[in-house]
């Protein structure tokens, strides 16, 4: 009941007029961004990390919140009908949906996206308004150990699930550590890594970090990579209004997809991917029409795995909200975001900023109906940026990110730290390092330490704590088989391709 009353605040936030027009803005852009391959949400936040300076927390997280589910829905559209995934969450999407354009059912491929994200992404906000109440009671109950234990799980688990190896992922895990690092230590007072640098005593801006990793390494990537010619873009075909079979075959693809991701999106690097994938296997399982798939395209197809990626977005709010841990990049940035206001996601969040969380919540609410409302009717409109000349949209990019970085604080340091970043995002995505490590551990590698610290000076010295408290031994336990057990997976795989292949 708690909650419910709280969500009935939360909407006389949501819907001041100035926060609603944040909100259709974000979607608008979100559903943008989605359309255009290569730009994802988190490059898309990274870009207008420096409008928080201007912009009260309340406006600015709406409007990103927006263009995160907004991306979640203009992704599919690219992935329909360009076969080409504006996100990586949609790359399932295209496997059915691109098939049902080119048989002529473009339409219905996009009703059954678009219906199914707004139905799972209710759903998933919902259980956020629900579920985060009683995680912030639990978390409430955890030391200073068991925080930096989680905090330790995160790290593992984010490393070892993102990119193509655990070492990669560690390996960036550790530059954004010592990025982290960077400036005065807060309980010695000594300066860190500065090298003489006066500017650097505060320590390098998450904001830059992120702007330079996402948004310039990103543009520069996919300038470098850009091949001549143009893909071809399907015609809009078929009705936008979906038969009674096509219902018929939709609704419970849409359940189950929700089923599956939501709680895989609220779970440490449980990500969008996982989930769209095990619906997709799910749908091709249980489906009546197993003919349908991978030949003239299956509805359920697309219906499973849109809702089960729209559902993760939901989830992902859970971690972030109410124990201050990011389990996607998009996440880390929002994280960023919040230390830009200095604010720490965490238990005490949701009764320090009431106004804050649950009028993002009930903003996520809104944005679902409004989306849907924007996707459908203006479809058309959506495909035609597919024809946005890709010089003037990388070119775009890199000055909105040059001016907003410079706008900060004014320092041709920053203009330098950031090309720098972006030079290293570059190379980061040629040798296939994840970046989303990197911004994980420059924002939480100073609160583990402090954590860390606490909990030693608490215990009086004594390093057993970690061991002895019951949710540190926990969470370290679970590090370590997250951290083990890619490798024992890899070596059993391997041995039992070898037997097969001496049987045969």
């Amino acid at each position: 009941m708690d909650a419910l009353a709280l969500l009935a605040h939360g909407f006389s936030v949501a819907l001041t007029p100035a926060n609603l027009m944040w909100c259709l803005l974000g979607c608008t852009l979100g559903t943008m961004i989605g359309v255009l391959p290569g730009i994802g949400p988190a490059l898309t936040i990274a870009l207008l990390l420096p409008i928080t300076f201007q912009v009260p927390p309340e406006a600015s997280f709406i409007l990103f919140a927006g263009i995160y589910y907004g991306a979640m829905y203009g992704g599919s559209t690219t992935s329909i009908l360009l076969n080409t995934p504006g996100e990586s969450a949609t790359v399932v999407t295209a496997l059915e949906g691109n098939r049902m354009a080119r048989s002529g059912r473009a339409g219905a491929a996009l009703a059954t996206s678009a219906i199914g994200s707004f139905i799972a992404g209710t759903i998933g906000t919902l259980g956020v308004a629900f579920v985060a109440p009683y995680v912030v009671a639990v978390a409430l109950r955890v030391d200073a150990a068991g925080y930096f234990a989680l905090m330790v799980l995160c790290f593992v688990m984010v490393s070892a699930v993102l990119g193509s190896s655990a070492t990669r992922g560690l390996t960036s895990l550790a530059l954004g550590l010592m990025i982290g690092m960077v400036g005065i230590d807060v309980q010695t007072g000594q300066p860190r890594f500065t090298f003489g640098e006066v500017a650097l005593l505060d320590g390098i801006d998450v904001l830059i970090v992120a702007v330079g990793l996402f948004a310039v390494g990103e543009t520069l990537h996919m300038a470098a990579r850009r091949y001549a010619g143009r893909d071809e873009v399907l015609p809009l075909s078929g009705s936008l209004y979906m038969t009674r079979a096509e219902w018929r075959r939709s609704w419970k693809p849409w359940l189950r997809g929700t089923a599956i991701g939501f709680p895989i999106g609220a779970m440490p690097a449980g990500g969008a991917e996982i989930p769209t994938f095990l619906s997709y296997a799910t749908e091709r399982r249980l489906s009546r029409h197993p003919e349908e798939f991978g030949t003239t395209g299956a509805i359920e197809g697309v219906a499973g795995p849109e809702a089960a990626n729209n559902a993760s977005a939901a989830g992902v709010m859970v971690p972030l909200l109410t124990l201050g841990l990011p389990t996607s990049a998009t996440a880390a940035i929002l994280l960023s975001a919040f230390q830009s206001y200095g604010l720490n996601p965490g238990p005490l969040l949701m009764q320090t900023e009431p106004d804050l969380v649950w009028g993002l919540i009930a903003s996520l609410l809104i944005a679902n109906v409004a989306l849907v409302f924007l996707n459908l009717p203006m479809i058309g409109l959506w495909v035609r940026l597919l024809r946005v000349p890709a010089p003037l949209l990388y070119g775009g990019i890199l000055v909105f990110a040059t001016v907003g970085t410079y706008g900060i604080s004014r320092s041709p340091l920053d203009l330098v730290l950031l090309y720098a970043m972006g030079v290293i995002g570059l190379l980061m995505r040629r040798f296939d390092f994840p970046t989303a490590p990197v911004i994980i551990g420059a924002i939480l590698g100073p609160i583990a330490e402090v954590q860390f610290r606490r909990a030693l000076m608490i215990s009086n010295g004594d390093w057993t704590v970690f061991v002895t408290s019951g949710a540190s031994a926990l969470f370290l336990m679970l590090a370590l088989v997250a951290f083990v057990a890619p490798t024992l997976i890899g070596m059993w795989r391997r041995r039992k391709v070898a037997g097969t292949s001496r049987d045969g």
